[in-house]
């Protein structure tokens, strides 16, 4: 083997041991647009720490993107920001992507980031002895990240099965993080549903007992019956049609930050996010980064399967969904994905 052989061989080695995908590199040059605006709803969410360490790693940057995260208290808003037009792009639920396309807004999404919705009934714990079914939260305040966003259909789901009225149960928005702590502790709702690190934060102190969770493939199961898209990228169809290489280069780096999460030790997690994620406690942050780690997508690639499983849990209590008759396949979009991730 000659010498440039040697060397190209040491550096694939190299490049596979640091879990870092080597995807074909964008070219700067041809980008349509540099400067992008992303609307998040929550981003020290786990639910959305693929796009975190997008950022924090200097992967958007090394693509040629100058990426600005927009964060809002919840995932309705980063969707009316994206609708709106003060945002280029978004990370957030499928389901919104589902929602809009069922009231005529062409929105897409190209790049998976969660593949479980993580997502978390929790009960105050005097409430929490009473409670045997969802049945029981009829007439109980419950709190979400906000109205519309993916938590609230989350619950939504869960009295529909129970076969409870959505009126039956008023919901208050409590944001995504210390907010969301602070409304449990003090009483203001009676249950919880919410993500990580917020829920581990509450079990850890004993504010909250665990009744429904998603947090795995098993949990996700026993809810909705199989795969289900959680978060993802998505944007509308005319700006992923007119920027084409800048949607790639975006997605190329957002692969490398899910190939990276899925070779990174949790310590290398913690420590690659701001030290306000942890809440004050790295120990408690570090053991629920231990509990999530198979809720991301290992590379990004949208399905079928799980896109179809999010119409059709929503088509059972969203009217404008069942009427819609939602075609889930022109909103999935793996081109650049599968670009990324080709050898």
């Amino acid at each position: 083997m000659s010498l440039p052989r040697i060397a190209l061989s040491w550096m694939a080695l190299a490049c596979l041991l640091c879990g870092v995908a080597s995807a074909p590199a964008a070219d700067s040059t041809a980008l349509e647009q540099r400067e992008l605006s992303l609307a998040v709803g929550g981003q020290g969410l786990f639910y959305y720490l693929p796009l975190t360490i997008a950022v924090r790693r200097g992967y958007f940057k090394e693509a040629g993107l100058e990426v600005e995260v927009v964060d809002f208290p919840g995932g309705a808003k980063s969707l009316q920001a994206l609708v709106g037009g003060s945002a280029d792009l978004a990370a957030g639920s499928f389901e919104h992507v589902v929602n809009m396309r069922a009231r005529r807004q062409a929105l897409v999404a190209f790049t998976l980031l969660a593949r479980y919705p993580a997502i978390v009934l929790a009960l105050e714990p005097t409430f929490a002895a009473h409670y045997r079914s969802p049945a029981d939260l009829r007439g109980h305040r419950v709190g979400i990240t906000a109205p519309g966003s993916s938590t609230h259909m989350f619950l939504n789901n869960v009295l529909n099965k129970a076969g409870v009225a959505l009126s039956e149960v008023p919901v208050i928005g409590v944001g995504t993080g210390a907010s969301a702590v602070a409304a449990m502790r003090r009483g203001g709702i009676d249950a919880l549903v919410h993500l990580d690190p917020v829920i581990h934060q509450l079990e850890a102190s004993g504010d909250a007992k665990v009744v429904i969770d998603t947090r795995t493939a098993a949990g996700a199961t026993a809810v909705y019956g199989g795969a289900y898209h959680a978060a993802c990228l998505y944007a509308k169809e005319d700006f992923i049609a007119r920027h084409p290489n800048t949607v790639y280069a975006l997605v190329a780096a957002q692969v490398r930050a899910l190939t990276w999460l899925a070779a990174a030790s949790v310590d290398d997690i913690a420590d690659a996010v701001p030290e306000a994620y942890w809440g004050g406690d790295r120990a408690a942050y570090i053991a629920a980064l231990a509990a999530n780690r198979a809720m991301w997508s290992p590379d990004g690639k949208l399905d079928l399967a799980g896109a179809q499983k999010v119409l059709d849990t929503l088509a059972a209590f969203e009217p404008a969904v069942k009427a819609a008759a939602v075609d889930v396949r022109p909103l999935i979009d793996n081109r650049f994905v599968e670009r990324a991730s080709a050898p």
